[in-house]
């Protein structure tokens, strides 16, 4: 099955008994911002990186990335977030592996919001399975969203002969909402590979991003252009990206 497919399964499966709610428009923006909010979600994230290896290719990485919340009980909900990447580079395309999450997060907060629990590595490459923890915290206040997301994963099975994983993913973001439908956000999904030779472990991008909340009908659909530039990338790591997504959302009762 094809991850595109794979993803309308796993949110039709959580849409299937909920109701599309009726709620504000500037109230769904801002809950966009949020990792792990009661929102049913289906991004589609296209990047374009450029300066890639020693050709200095252009590479094109799809993401698809479904979030679906569950209500465990009154003081908890569990949020399940999966990311299916697709490398188009040239010459080639390939499965990357998929990162499985599941956050646990009280239903009420002080001013803050956290959630925390595992992080998976699901090969589709036939090589290692990762297990790590997992870590989300922000705040918003008035139209300002700011907080960071992180997971550290070690291999504990697969392959013998392929390499071990260590790695590190920290996504600190700033996101100011503009008006009732549009989001302004400044992010960076870095990354460490403990592995890596010294010199080239990390990938630091910079990313500024615009968003606009449409709706059609009962759906609304996120619309998300932007560019970034790298702070730090091994040898041979791309220079710049382009992205574009779409994101349909499922608010539920």
């Amino acid at each position: 099955m094809r991850p595109l497919a794979i993803a309308l399964v796993l949110v039709s499966a959580a849409f299937a008994p909920a109701v599309a709610a009726t709620e504000d428009t500037a109230e769904l923006a801002k809950k966009l911002s949020n990792p792990i909010s009661d929102l049913v979600s289906l991004p589609v994230q296209f990047n374009w990186e450029f300066g890639e290896g020693p050709d200095e290719d252009t590479w094109e990485i799809t993401n698809i990335q479904p979030v679906v919340p569950f209500h465990l009980s009154q003081s908890t909900n569990m949020i399940a977030r999966l990311i299916m990447p697709t490398i188009n580079r040239p010459g080639t395309t390939l499965d990357g592996d998929m990162t499985f999450s599941l956050f646990f997060s009280p239903t009420r907060s002080s001013g803050v919001t956290w959630g925390a629990g595992p992080a998976m590595i699901l090969p589709r490459t036939g090589e290692k399975w990762g297990l790590g923890p997992t870590f989300v915290i922000l705040k918003q206040t008035g139209n300002l969203t700011y907080g960071a997301l992180a997971n550290q994963i070690w291999s504990f099975a697969g392959d013998d002969q392929a390499p071990d994983v260590s790695q590190l993913f920290l996504q600190p973001f700033f996101a100011v909402q503009a008006s009732k439908t549009v989001t302004f956000t400044i992010q960076s999904e870095t990354q460490a590979n403990w592995q890596a030779s010294s010199g080239n472990e990390w990938t630091i991008p910079l990313n500024v991003l615009v968003s606009k909340l449409v709706k059609h009908g009962p759906v609304p659909i996120s619309y998300t252009g932007g560019a970034g530039v790298y702070l730090d990338s091994p040898d041979g790591g791309p220079e710049w990206k382009l992205r574009g997504a779409i994101t349909m959302l499922f608010p539920v009762k």
